[in-house]
């Protein structure tokens, strides 16, 4: 699961070529318009073996993962710290109130959501990792140069 939702993430920061929809398949796009038929402004991206369509949904930007067979593999939105929920919140609160917020976003699956926030203070950078509304672990630290 980890190495699913890593290379999710992976995928938002490094997207391929921009695709219009001709370039899709027939199957990913009947898939998409089933599930987000009010969806706005979509632009599609293709890799070598996924499509990922951003778009604006419920007035969020929401990023959908789909593989050749038209399959959903997720979605990723970005948050603020206000949507998260009040027990990740709280912790974040107590635990973590000399870092700041540089990124976070939500992975949800078929099988669960995932929160992932990124905090830094003036030398580390903390990645931390919620998996169904749980309490955070650390995903991954780093010290600044």
């Amino acid at each position: 699961m980890k190495k699913i939702i890593m290379i999710l993430a992976v995928l938002i920061s490094t997207a391929s070529a921009f695709a219009g929809e001709e370039n899709v398949a027939t199957k990913v796009l009947n898939a998409f318009k089933t599930e987000f038929n009010t969806a706005k402004e979509v632009e599609w991206t293709v890799g070598s073996n996924y499509y990922k369509a951003a778009f604006v949904y419920n007035e969020k930007h929401v990023f959908a993962f789909y593989n050749e067979e038209g399959e959903l593999l997720g979605l990723t939105r970005y948050l603020s710290s206000d949507d998260l929920p009040l027990n990740l919140q709280n912790n974040l609160k107590k635990s973590y109130s000399k870092y700041w917020i540089s990124d976070l976003f939500e992975v949800a699956k078929s099988d669960g959501t995932a929160y992932y926030i990124t905090l830094e203070d003036a030398d580390s950078k903390i990645i931390l990792k919620s998996s169904a509304g749980s309490d955070w672990s650390v995903y991954q630290k780093t010290r600044k140069a």
